[in-house]
């Protein structure tokens, strides 16, 4: 069939799109001081670009082929021989239904999954664009890769070079492994404390700050190789659904989406942020009241993104997969109408193949026209050539020890989680514990079942600091029993620890609270005057469970480094000046903290 040609001709295109992919500004007004050099040795490029490699001209490519560069399936990141089922699975939708790209899933060393994106990039005709989360650090996805406390830490911190080290760090080692794109910032304003999905993923409830912590992260990756996605557009901050369940609502007005969902999102396009990933959240002021997701509305995508933000990069839904969209669509019907509200990429399609036949098909149909298709290949190909995938599209193993899980970033990490540590409360003056509080210690670890090692390395910093040292183990399971020995042993202690887990979890609305019988003991051991301790390794808001609690301490995650940082903080080796990026009512407002300083021994 006839194919429409680009209105200027293809290089001309990529150009354009290539010059507003970084703007080196932090946005005007919201930066006081700027980001000093911060004089980092990076990497030599990966993947140089070969002389005269450049993309293909569009009308060399079918409907079918320009529709499969738009599809992002899932990949699973640990090792596969090349035999393996799941691994010919995914040579198959390289090479023969032509993906554009992978975002991978948890993975295995840094070595196996490089290896298995060499053999992707080799398999298929195109380059490979290779995304994944990394919002707090390579470790989310590559073991042994770095990780960070998060970005509600960072909040903490208040400080904008921090977010672009942790910018740095991520670019750096994640670029070694194969990734090109990373799905981060989030710069969500998480000001609902209900809110069961973003959460500690959230720099904090203040847009402004929210804005400025955003457009540092995004400066710190982008001059460091790679590709930056800002999420979840237009805001999931105020919800308290989970988009991977149900659609979640939020009820703004225009006026307030302007003066808060909104505020980070334009810092994000301003700092040059390269891509936007919608949100499977309704918003009836912009969409309607028939609860259609903005993933699948062009009143989000088109007129506001691309209109009023003026933004020209690359629009990325939210997994396709998700209860939010699979339950209402189904996979080729969500592919379809996410593209025609002006998505791009259309990640994690419940069916790759399926998606990618009903794009073609409605091309051919003409219900969209081919020049929109030929409009989004090239933001995807100029992502590409960004990443100078048309020259080398692999990446040298023998790069990867200088790179990743550095004892450089391993430090600026375990620096970063010791200045993020908040002491909200303590009525008893226990932290730091004195000498005499040391005698016997309690210290019980809650976490749930997918987080078997919670406490772990908050155990290992504390043990040597503590005359005598006895430790219980808390599941969302455990029973009368396991409580009742905690209340037993906590009634000798000369100070009581309770490390609670609780973090934002994909498909567990409760993840973020602590169980009903943990609640109810730890208020309990407060009635009864027992200097006990509340260290939070994930949500801030526990506060609201257990009002009475005489000391409360947030580390924000359950990375080592956070645990560390908190067991050093209760022996007294390290400082404690953390801010709360948000508040906790009715008494602790945004910015409280108490200060506690290093001990001298």
């Amino acid at each position: 069939m006839h194919r429409s040609r680009l209105p200027f001709p293809l290089p001309l295109l990529f150009l354009a799109l290539a010059a507003c992919a970084h703007l080196p500004v932090l946005p005007p007004g919201l930066g006081d001081v700027p980001l000093p050099d911060v004089g980092a040795v990076e990497i030599p490029p990966l993947q140089p670009a070969l002389p005269g490699s450049q993309p293909p001209d569009l009308t060399t490519l079918s409907v079918r082929e320009k529709a499969a560069q738009l599809v992002m399936p899932w990949l699973a990141g640990e090792y596969w021989a090349n035999d393996n089922a799941a691994m010919r699975e995914a040579l198959r939708l390289a090479s023969e239904q032509g993906v554009g790209g992978f975002v991978l899933g948890i993975g295995t060393s840094p070595y196996d999954l490089a290896a298995k994106l060499n053999t992707l990039q080799r398999a298929s005709r195109l380059p490979l664009l290779v995304a994944a989360d990394l919002e707090s650090g390579p470790a989310m996805r590559i073991r042994g890769g770095t990780a960070f406390p998060g970005n509600m830490a960072l909040g903490a911190t208040g400080r904008e070079l921090d977010a672009y080290e942790v910018g740095r760090v991520i670019a750096l080692e994640a670029q070694a492994v194969g990734i090109h794109l990373v799905f981060a910032p989030v710069v969500d304003v998480n000001n609902n404390p209900a809110n069961p999905i973003i959460n500690t993923r959230s720099f904090g409830e203040d847009p402004r700050r929210v804005a400025v912590l955003g457009a540092a992260f995004i400066r710190g990756v982008a001059e460091h190789g790679l590709l930056t996605t800002a999420k979840h557009f237009p805001g999931h901050g105020d919800t308290g659904t989970d988009s991977h369940v149900a659609v979640p609502v939020i009820t703004a007005d225009r006026m307030r989406l302007d003066s808060l969902e909104l505020v980070p999102f334009r810092a994000a396009v301003r700092a040059g942020v390269d891509a936007v990933m919608s949100a499977h959240v309704a918003v009836p002021a912009l969409t309607g009241p028939d609860g259609v997701p903005a993933t699948l509305s062009a009143a989000v995508l088109d007129t506001l993104l691309r209109g009023a933000l003026h933004f020209r990069g690359l629009v990325i839904t939210d997994a396709l997969n998700m209860g939010a969209i699979i339950a209402r669509y189904g996979a080729a019907q969500a592919a379809v109408l996410a593209f025609k509200a002006g998505a791009d990429i259309l990640l994690m399609p419940a069916d790759a193949a399926a998606a990618i036949d009903a794009l073609t098909t409605a091309v051919q149909s003409g219900e969209v026209s081919e020049a929109r298709l030929d409009s989004s290949v090239a933001r995807v190909f100029a992502a590409k050539s960004h990443g100078g995938l048309w020259g080398r599209r692999t990446v040298d193993l023998s790069r990867i020890a200088g790179a990743v899980g550095t004892a450089e970033h391993a430090a600026l990490a375990l620096d970063l989680a010791q200045r993020s540590l908040v002491l909200v409360k303590d009525s008893l003056g226990s932290v730091p514990l004195t000498a005499e509080r040391r005698r016997h210690v309690v210290v019980v670890t809650y976490g749930d079942d997918n987080n078997r090692d919670a406490g772990t390395a908050f155990l290992a910093a504390l043990r040597p600091g503590v005359d005598t040292l006895r430790t219980y183990r808390l599941w969302p399971a455990s029973g009368p029993a396991s409580y009742d020995s905690v209340r037993t042993a906590a009634q000798s202690a000369s100070a009581v620890v309770i490390v609670a887990a609780a973090r934002p979890t994909a498909w567990r609305p409760d993840a973020i609270a602590i169980p009903a019988a943990l609640a109810l003991l730890v208020e309990e051991l407060s009635l009864a005057g027992r200097r006990l301790v509340l260290v939070s390794t994930g949500s801030p808001y526990l506060l609201a469970q257990v009002p009475r609690v005489p000391a409360y301490l947030i580390a924000w995650s359950g990375a080592d480094v956070s645990e560390r940082a908190a067991a050093q903080a209760l022996l007294g080796l390290t400082a404690i000046a953390g801010r709360l990026p948000v508040s906790l009512p009715p008494l602790y407002p945004l910015g409280g903290g108490i200060e506690r300083a290093l001990v001298i021994k």
